[in-house]
């Protein structure tokens, strides 16, 4: 039986995969002119992450991005998933658990709050980066959620839309759900069968 639904932010809760795609194009432009496709190189990492692989001891670069992100962040709108909304309310009157389990921090969790103050109500708990010791595809922040909810992990579901976080949530020992958001169907279909592209029309079976 399910018990709790544990979502990721971007590209399952919100459809904000391309404007970050927009976002990292432009810094490749600036920083990594000689990395091809570098907006979909870093996808699914996190800032730490990028910084770790492409700009290490590039304290004035990291800076300079970090600047540009929290701003683009402050203003760049927060569109639902469709149909997510209605999704996650229908989970919540069968009494099954919702979290956010989401690699942003809590600056970036403000700018949401900000333009979405029904947010926090959809959920039971919000995990961010500060509460892990270990980013995805660690099955770390999966394995955390389950445990805030004193519930086994296998009989949770994780909604993931990229590689590193399809990962987490099957190393977790969780079902897992694949969005095509952020990556081809054909692609996430090599991590689960269960693949959709938004809310729409979809109801969670116990299968």
């Amino acid at each position: 039986m399910i018990k709790a639904c544990l979502f990721d932010l971007d590209g399952v809760v919100f459809d904000t995969e391309p404007l970050y795609t927009l976002f990292w194009h432009e810094m490749g432009r600036r920083y990594c002119p000689d990395i091809e496709g570098f907006e979909y190189a870093i996808k699914g990492q996190t800032l730490v992450q990028i910084f770790d692989r492409y700009f290490a001891g590039e304290e004035e670069v990291q800076r300079q991005i970090t600047h540009r992100l929290d701003v683009y962040e402050q203003n760049m709108p927060y569109h639902y998933v469709s149909g997510f909304e209605s999704f996650v309310k229908d989970l919540r009157s069968k009494g099954i658990r919702t979290a956010v389990v989401t690699s942003s921090n809590l600056d970036k969790m403000r700018n949401v709050y900000r333009s979405h103050p029904e947010f926090k109500d959809y959920f039971d708990a919000i995990l961010t980066s500060e509460d892990f010791a270990e980013s995805k595809p660690s099955p770390d922040c999966y394995l955390r959620a389950a445990a805030r909810f004193n519930v086994p992990v296998e009989a949770c579901v994780v909604f993931e839309d990229s590689i590193n976080g399809l990962c987490s949530g099957i190393s977790s020992g969780a079902r897992v759900i694949g969005l095509a958001t952020t990556n081809p169907a054909a692609d996430i279909r090599r991590y689960t069968h269960e693949v959709i592209r938004n809310y729409e029309g979809f109801t969670l079976s116990d299968d």
